[in-house]
């Protein structure tokens, strides 16, 4: 493909994303199941080539930043809270997905090396860190479900990937150890752990010394690719270094960060996430078509596979609620035996957990990197496919309503201590100390009258308001409501200037800045 062509092909999905985005919105699907569904149908338009994917490029491509966003924005605390759960199932619910999806796959394909089965068991085994961001950015859930989620989705593409390597190189040699399995594990973990905690490092101790908002934001940028490709090359994972990286940068950057700077990174990096998430579904549905050149066409695909592939979806899911409701039972028996540390999610929990394993690139992309010649490799290809778009489009566009239909609650315990009205007062009343301080002048005559009245105002109706949400609710959103159509004048008189020739263009810029940020302010209020 000729460079101006693969421009024209990349501005073509830009436009395809926006399309595809606004179609889900107003059908009220998820955005990666459009994708996906349209990625597919791209992909069999006449004229247009073959998407074939570099799996390696993709994943270096897309995963770094996506991972560091995913930790970046992480709830710290709650993650090492549930580290426990989060590692079970990381690790554990891999591990044992990949077991039950090698034992499967050789009963149904008898001649299907086991090295080749449990390659497919790894592949498949972790769900997506980008497909589970995509379809549970649009639904709520308690903190304790949203934390475990999160996390498995950071840190199980390490333990798949590891799995993965050593069945490949077990089909290739024919020789596995387990021990040998257990250390490298270990190594790429501590390694991929110590690589990523350094660059983070850095990054927070050379940060703040750039002193231009774009030179941060950019270094925010280059930290996920730096600390990814200096830990694959010491052949350290990738991932866990990413994943250290982003949680190190996240849990700092309130004070590297100014205001300025954090506004616009936010922005930046959140336009820059949505497209990268999209491209990655729509890429995925576009290769759909070179999967199936590659293997023989769809008859040969739905004469030869479909029903060991179902069989296989079949049996991940199951897998999955095995291990989730397993779990669960041992927690529950663990206190019963008088051991209270630990708590059980429920069934409700459960039944939630079990069906948001969505998988998706990563799981594409290992496909693909399976050798050529290794045994079954077109199989291999087909199921990881299948499952991709058959647990995103079953389970994504069905996972709200299975939120609905078990009613979750968020248990006592797992709420913050303060509500954020709460937390609110408690910042004004820290901002009125200030300025009840510094409001006088060395005489103590009182230099800011007005400056003291409106914090002391501030914190008074913080103060009453803590507590007291639902009284007071539609009051609040009466004034933020006036707040807008005030926002709104000043707009349009600031724009009539302008075109009027009154004011000049710096002018209109900074007092639009202004009016930009006292709706954005009226608007979070609101929420």
């Amino acid at each position: 493909m000729e460079s101006m062509q693969l421009f024209e092909l990349v501005i073509a999905m830009l436009l395809a994303i926006i399309l595809l985005h606004f179609a889900a919105h107003k059908l009220g699907l998820p955005p990666a199941v459009a994708l996906l569904a349209g990625g597919g149908l791209f992909a069999f338009l006449p004229g247009l080539p073959v998407i074939s994917l570099d799996p390696e490029l993709v994943l270096v491509i897309f995963l770094p930043p996506l991972l560091m966003d995913g930790a970046w924005f992480i709830a710290l605390r709650h993650l090492h809270r549930h580290m426990l759960g989060i590692i079970a199932l990381a690790v554990g619910a891999v591990v044992f997905t990949t077991a039950v999806i090698a034992v499967v796959a050789h009963m149904l394909v008898p001649s299907l090396p086991w090295a080749a089965c449990a390659a497919l068991g790894a592949i498949v085994a972790p769900p997506d860190a980008v497909s589970a961001r995509a379809v549970l950015q649009n639904v709520r859930l308690p903190r304790r479900l949203s934390i475990l989620l999160e996390g498995e989705s950071l840190f199980n593409d390490a333990s798949g990937l590891v799995l993965f390597r050593f069945a490949v190189a077990a089909g290739v040699t024919g020789a596995f150890s387990m021990v040998d399995a257990l250390e490298s594990f270990a190594l790429l973990a501590i390694g991929g752990a110590l690589v990523g905690a350094a660059v983070g490092a850095a990054w927070v101790l050379l940060a703040p010394r750039l002193n231009d908002k774009y030179l941060m934001i950019a270094s925010s940028l280059l930290a996920p690719w730096a600390s990814y490709l200096l830990a694959e090359s010491g052949h350290l994972s990738g991932v866990i270094a990413t994943v250290t990286t982003g949680l190190i940068c996240g849990w700092y950057q309130h004070v590297v960060f100014s205001a300025e700077v954090r506004m616009n990174g936010t922005a930046f990096w959140a336009v820059m996430i949505f497209l990268m998430e999209a491209f990655v579904f729509l890429l995925i549905g576009s290769s759909l078509r070179g999967v199936i050149d590659r293997v023989g066409g769809f008859d040969v695909v739905l004469a030869e596979m479909t029903g060991p592939v179902l069989a296989i979806l079949i049996a991940l899911t199951a897998a999955r609620f095995l291990w989730v409701f397993g779990s669960d039972g041992v927690i529950r028996l663990i206190r019963a035996m008088g051991v209270r540390r630990y708590t059980p999610i429920g069934a409700r929990a459960a039944t939630v957990l079990g069906w948001a394993g969505m998988r998706g690139v990563v799981t594409l992309a290992v496909a693909l990197s399976v050798p050529e010649g290794f045994p079954g490799r077109d199989f291999i290809l087909v199921t990881a496919f299948a499952v991709i778009i058959g647990t995103v489009l079953i389970q994504g566009t069905t996972l709200g309503a299975v939120i609905r239909l078990v009613r979750l609650e968020e248990p006592e315990s797992d709420r913050p201590r303060m509500t954020m009205s709460e937390a609110e007062a408690a910042m004004a009343q820290a901002q009125l100390r200030v300025v009840e301080v510094h409001a006088y002048d060395g005489e103590g005559a009182l230099q800011h009258p007005r400056l003291l009245d409106r914090y002391t105002r501030h914190a008074s109706i913080s103060s009453a308001y803590a507590g007291q949400e639902e009284e007071h609710a539609e009051t609040l959103h009466a004034h933020f409501d006036l707040i807008l159509k005030a926002v709104a004048a000043g707009r349009v008189e600031l724009l009539r200037l302008h075109r009027n020739g009154d004011i000049d263009e710096e002018t209109l810029q900074e007092l639009e800045r202004d009016l930009d940020l006292e709706e954005l302010s009226a608007l979070s209020a609101k929420a």
